[in-house]
This record gives structure tokens, sequence and C-alpha cells, in this order.
């Protein structure tokens, strides 16, 4: 049985907190936790015996700022997905199922390992992540998503993010090195480093990619004008990218981006301080969750 359900009630805008009443109906014998901040949810987790299992009911950027106890306290993992972005829920085939569903599997479906990815900055310190790592314009587009209008959900989101960004387009002068390897020196769009097959709310941008693979993806999107990245973005959208001569997708163990002037940076779709010397490692194996059979 499941030691602990925890709700974020400000996931997908607030609309996650409608789950509260169903979810003690349908599990009277275990806590329902719908904490007042990160602090809080953190230090419940940290208070559970090693190895438990945990439902939590949210979104990627609900699951990110757990991830530090969970790894702590080596706790499984149970997702009801119900964010506005759910990738590592997409990555677990868990995306489309009810929550009906999602939690009948949740309670009795066997739990394994999936790699994590760190990411340090002089800025920041090391952080956990588990689908994305963005440096450069889709950190710039996961960051204006935040401002977005309530109403706006999943893509549609980050499409409106992503048409207000084109419309200040600039390049990013970065030096990209992937386990030792020079790859790129010069001015590009962006260099995202990628766990999950899907990031920015479903864009199948690392097809092929695996959560327990021993590697990352490194997505690189060499230098485009506006007008150009207007005609990528549809490609990215429906996984057609790769086919372009100016975008790669390769593994990577530990890579380093370094640039002149300091680059956005987003983790999971969080934004993170802008920094000029990043360092980003998989964590091979570091988190228990719950999948769907494969």
């Amino acid at each position: 049985m499941p030691a602990l359900c925890l709700l974020n009630p400000h996931a997908a805008n607030g609309r996650c907190a409608a789950l509260a009443q169903p979810l003690r109906e349908a599990l009277p014998q275990v806590p329902l936790v719908l904490p007042e901040n990160v602090a809080a949810a953190r230090q419940r987790l940290l208070a559970l015996p090693e190895g438990s299992r945990v439902i939590v009911a949210g979104g990627d950027g609900t699951v990110h700022q757990l991830l530090p106890a969970l790894v702590a306290r080596r706790l499984q993992l149970a997702i009801l997905p119900g964010g506005t972005g759910n990738d590592l829920a997409r990555a677990l085939g868990l995306a489309r199922m009810g929550w009906r569903e999602a939690l009948a599997h949740a309670q009795s479906a066997p739990a394994s390992a999936m790699d994590l990815g760190e990411v340090a900055t002089p800025e920041s310190g090391p952080q956990l992540f588990m689908s994305s790592l963005t440096a450069g314009f889709d950190a710039a587009i996961a960051i204006r998503a935040q401002s977005a209008p309530n109403w706006l959900r999943g893509q549609p989101r980050y499409l409106w993010a992503t048409l207000t960004e084109i419309g200040q387009l600039r390049l990013y002068p970065l030096r990209v090195e992937a386990d030792g390897v020079l790859l790129h020196d010069g001015p590009m769009l962006f260099a995202s480093s990628l766990n999950t097959p899907s990031y920015g709310s479903g864009m199948p941008a690392a097809p092929g990619a695996r959560i327990d693979d021993g590697e990352l993806r490194l997505l690189r999107v060499d230098a485009f004008g506006r007008l150009g990245t207007l005609a990528m973005m549809p490609l990215l959208l429906t996984g057609q990218h790769l086919r372009h001569s100016r975008i790669s997708l390769s593994g990577f163990k530990a890579l380093r981006l370094a640039s002149p002037t300091p680059v956005p940076l987003a983790v999971d779709g969080e934004p993170l301080p802008s920094a000029t010397d990043v360092s980003v490692r998989v964590r091979p194996l570091a988190l228990s969750v719950v999948r769907q059979a494969r």
C-alpha cells in the first residue's frame, strides 16, 4: 500500500486540486497531503521510511521539486498526471490514462529504476532533473510560458510563448563539449539535454530516447533567423526536425556549455538563473518509478 498520496493543489493552474476529494474517497487508508509549499512537501517525503511508495498528483514541475527527497529516501514514485506539462508521464506510458486507471496502476504495478540528469552552474549549484535541461531559445520559451494566459494549457501554452519569443529572437554564442569532444563553438539557437523522448508538453524532440539507458540526449539547433525558426518549429512539433542539416541529436554522459554572455536556462520547464558555465551529467538509475508494462 502507498505510504502517502501527495497532491499539488497549484498544478495545472489550480485544476489539479479538484482531485482531492475523489482521492480521499478512493484511498481512505492512505494519508492525502496538500502541501502549502515545496519545503513542506519535501519534509513529508523525508520523514517516510526508505523505499516507501508515494503517489504524486501533479505535473513535471511538481515531480521536479520533489526529486531531492525522492532520491534521498529511495522512494518509489507513482504519478497521477495532472500538470500543464506531463512529459515524464508520457515517457512512463501514463499520460493517456484517466486518473482512476492511473491510480489503480500506481497502487499495484511494480517499480523500476530510471536515469536522472544533473545540472550545475556557479549561480545555482547542482540540481536534478528527470526530463530536460534547456539552454538558449527553448529555455526562453519555457520561462515565457510561465506568464502565459491561464486558459492556455499544454502545447498551445508553449506555442504562445514561442511566437512571443520569436519576435525578439537572439542567438547564443555557445561552446559545446560532450564527453570531452568539442561539438560546436559559435552562435546557435539552443543546446538542450533531454532524458525523456518529449519535452515542452509533448514535443517529440528525442525520438528513441530511453529513460533507463545510462545516457542523456543533446538536441543541438544551430543558427536560424526569425523566418527559419518559424519554419523549423512545426518540424520540431511533429518530430520531423532531425531531417534538417542544422539540427542534430546525440547521446552523452557528461556535457559542458560555455558562453561569454549569460544563457537562459530552464530545468524540467522551471526557470534557472542564466549562466555562462553549465555542466550536465547523467545519474544512471537514480530514481525508482512505476511505469506502464512494456
